[in-house]
């Protein structure tokens, strides 16, 4: 059997060649448990007439990482092996990566489709020699194969479908990305990023130096109203946000409930869930190229009517029309919600186009006015626990809904001057006063 060089050229396949390949990369591995004969004699079992060097070597570093399971040390041998083989595909200096980033041309179109911003570009080329020598190469070595297949995948630039990016330029592009010409405090941060010391999130990594140069990961996000105008516009506001890498929280309150008059039709609202399934196809939709799917986290009050299929969202099961499996749920939790489950009462759900001050009050306000709302017998009652037992069976099955309880939220804030809290982020660690919207 042959392998086909990156030359064109064809050669014999050798045992003694793959394996000095792979031995070479055991080094500071604990040979004890990290056979190279074993991994190259695997690799030769899966070879076939014709095969790349390419393929070899992704066969190599699949290989060992299979056998990750018997020794951890195997994840390192198949990221050396991963590394080492985009070594041979992307180029030597910092400088020359930014250069091809920058002055990149669609084969299709013939127009000019550079990643690099200009301001990015001009510091690199009158810095190159400095910023060159300071890329400490054998850093990428740090990463396991987990972390490197992730930087590959998600973060390294690429052209054309290929990896124009080391780990080390990543490090250096974040770097300029933010401090510009200022190159002392760029080496500085290249040097904590390079040795792991921190990171930045999702947008920065791959956004910093850009032409597009969105660093921010979290947006809150207030859906505009319960029109068909303001629930497309909003659902433009996620997708560009979605677009350049940002993860949206988005609150929901104001939406009507499943059955609730239209009147400006005469007809009734079918709720939440075919809504929510337009932003689970968009959060697909507005992935960064591939890079990253959508994320949207959907919040929703404890007492709207729709709340129970809100919670099955996620589930493995059921009607396709009924899921939005790509979403994020979060419940926003009231401490009189709370109260009833404690005592095993009831809960009255209410449409939000019948009680929209709901949507603004927390604690003893929202107690007080939640309480008139019920004697007036304008919604339905269920017992708090149902829903309460629904939450905590979805997220044994789907690991969500996220529970956010918005009293000791709206509570504890420092924006009260502002106005309520109304939801937090993808990832419910932030709570910000929403300033956009209606």
């Amino acid at each position: 059997m042959h392998v086909t060089k990156r030359d064109g050229s064809r050669q014999v396949v050798k045992f003694d060649k793959i394996l000095a390949r792979i031995k070479k990369q055991t080094y500071g591995l604990n040979t004890e448990f990290v056979d190279p004969y074993r991994v190259a004699q695997k690799v030769i079992d899966g070879i076939y007439d014709g095969i790349t060097t390419q393929e070899l070597d992704n066969l190599a570093s699949e290989t060992a990482a299979a056998l990750v399971v018997e020794h951890p040390d195997y994840s390192m041998l198949a990221s050396r092996l991963c590394i080492t083989t985009l070594y041979k595909n992307t180029p030597a200096k910092f400088s020359d990566s930014i250069e091809l980033l920058y002055n990149y041309v669609d084969p299709n179109t013939k127009v000019n489709a550079g990643l690099i911003s200009e301001d990015v570009y001009k510091v690199v080329q009158e810095n190159k020699e400095l910023l060159d020598s300071s890329i400490i190469s054998d850093r990428d070595f740090l990463f396991d194969y987990f972390g490197f297949k992730t930087l590959e995948k998600i973060y390294l630039m690429r052209l054309g479908g290929k990896i124009v990016e080391r780990p080390q330029f990543m490090w250096m592009r974040v770097a300029i990305g933010i401090w510009q010409d200022n190159i002392e405090e760029a080496l500085k941060t290249y040097e904590l990023l390079s040795n792991h010391m921190f990171t930045h999130a999702t947008p920065t990594l791959i956004n910093a130096g850009s032409r597009r140069p969105q660093l921010s990961s979290c947006y809150l996000v207030d859906i505009k109203g319960d029109s068909i105008s303001d629930i497309y516009e909003t659902l433009r506001d996620v997708a560009l946000l979605s677009k350049y890498a940002g993860g949206i929280g988005l609150n929901i309150h104001k939406i009507r409930a499943k059955g609730s008059y239209i009147r400006s039709t005469g007809a009734k609202s079918d709720g939440i869930v075919p809504m929510l399934k337009v932003f689970n196809e968009t959060a697909r939709y507005c992935n960064q190229g591939g890079r990253r799917k959508g994320s949207f986290g959907i919040y929703l009050s404890d007492w709207h009517p729709d709340v129970m299929d809100f919670l099955e969202l996620r589930k493995n099961h059921g009607k396709e029309e009924m899921r939005a499996r790509d979403l994020f749920i979060a419940l926003w939790v009231s401490d009189l919600f709370m109260k009833r489950v404690k005592e095993d009462s009831t809960w009255t759900l209410f449409c939000p186009d019948q009680v929209p001050d709901l949507i603004e009050l927390y604690g003893e306000e929202f107690e007080k006015r939640y309480e008139e709302y019920e004697a007036q017998g304008i919604g339905k009652t269920v017992k708090a626990r149902d829903i309460w037992n629904k939450m905590i069976e979805n997220q044994i099955e789907t690991g969500t809904p996220y529970v956010v309880f918005k009293d000791a939220a709206n509570k504890k804030t420092n924006q009260k001057n502002l106005g309520t809290l109304k939801s937090s982020n993808l990832c419910a660690e932030i709570l910000l006063y929403i300033v956009t919207g209606k």
